[in-house]
């Protein structure tokens, strides 16, 4: 039994659907059933079944993929290791973080990293999922939540003002009076969210989305208000901050990496350089404005 095969049972396990997995495989769907159906021929057991559109493991696939996971962690490190070897900055690494700052912030400063270390290549994913750091998923993180365990090295990177914005024109914004738009449910939890809750006075949510930078068009359209991070919405053109100069909440933002893939001269290089990208552009993070934002529309 080869490790190359198990990797499709994780893959179902964790996604609850063949395309699903396919994606994440990078192989085509057809694929994903051949190489389950070859693996549970080779153990004479079936592992998952089709139940309402979702491949749901059986009673014995539960107990195969806790041991498959354990054995995937394992290959995990084994490669972390080899990799820890070499001193040149080179091969790939993995960073993740939301797409505001994986594509509006660190893409474009990508070249400084280049220029110190030509040969290296950086996989920049923008997901709001918590890639598994442990799993090679990713071999950086950018979150703006400290995880509770895990065998990590956590650095503050900066801490992250949100305010709130509604359009720069006037008439959008009157038109979108009382109107707001947020983050989905399942990121109902968050502060802003939080703050939205307690101050909408009734005002109806227009547009739910768990991409700030989706968020963003939409009150520079008209959608309605929200909160957003202010190196975000700051920049943003055709927003308006109207909840002052201060930054209404702050969050921190950290780097987290497995102890591991701090030895790999590529992931330390990447770790030092995005350090010193947060800490020269603090002050945009951190949201204190020198002067107040135009006086606040009076509402009706």
């Amino acid at each position: 039994m080869h490790w190359d095969d198990l990797r499709f049972l994780v893959e179902i396990g964790r996604c609850g659907s063949l395309a699903a997995a396919s994606r994440r495989l990078r192989v085509d769907q057809t694929t994903v059933a051949r190489r389950l159906r070859a693996l549970e021929r080779r153990l004479g057991a079936t592992l998952f079944e089709r139940v309402d559109g979702r491949w749901i493991a059986t009673a014995l696939g539960l107990r195969v993929l806790e041991r498959v996971e354990g054995i995937e962690e394992s290959v995990a490190g084994i490669q972390r290791v080899a990799a820890s070897g070499g001193k040149a900055v080179a091969g790939t690494v993995r960073v993740t973080s939301i797409a505001s700052i994986a594509i509006g912030y660190l893409a474009p400063r990508l070249p400084s990293l280049y220029a110190r270390h030509p040969v290296l290549t950086v996989d920049l994913i923008e997901s709001n999922e918590n890639l598994s750091i442990s799993r090679r998923e990713a071999d950086i993180a950018i979150r703006l939540a400290r995880p509770d365990s895990g065998d990590f090295l956590i650095r503050k990177l900066v801490d992250c003002g949100l305010a709130l914005y509604e359009s720069a024109d006037p008439s959008a914004a009157r038109a979108a009076e009382d109107c707001w738009v947020a983050y989905r449910e399942d990121l109902a939890g968050t502060p802003e969210m939080r703050w939205i809750e307690q101050h909408r006075d009734g005002g109806r949510i227009r547009l739910h989305s768990n991409s700030p930078g989706g968020l963003a068009a939409a009150i520079a359209g008209g959608v309605g208000r929200g909160i957003l991070p202010c190196f975000l919405g700051d920049a943003w053109p055709g927003l308006r901050r109207v909840s002052g100069r201060e930054p209404l909440l702050n969050r921190p933002l950290w780097l987290l990496s497995h102890r591991e893939a701090r030895r790999q001269a590529g992931v330390s290089a990447v770790a030092q350089w995005l350090t010193e990208c947060f800490e020269a552009d603090a002050s945009s993070f951190v949201g204190v404005l020198s002067r107040d934002p135009a006086p606040q529309r009076r509402r009706r």
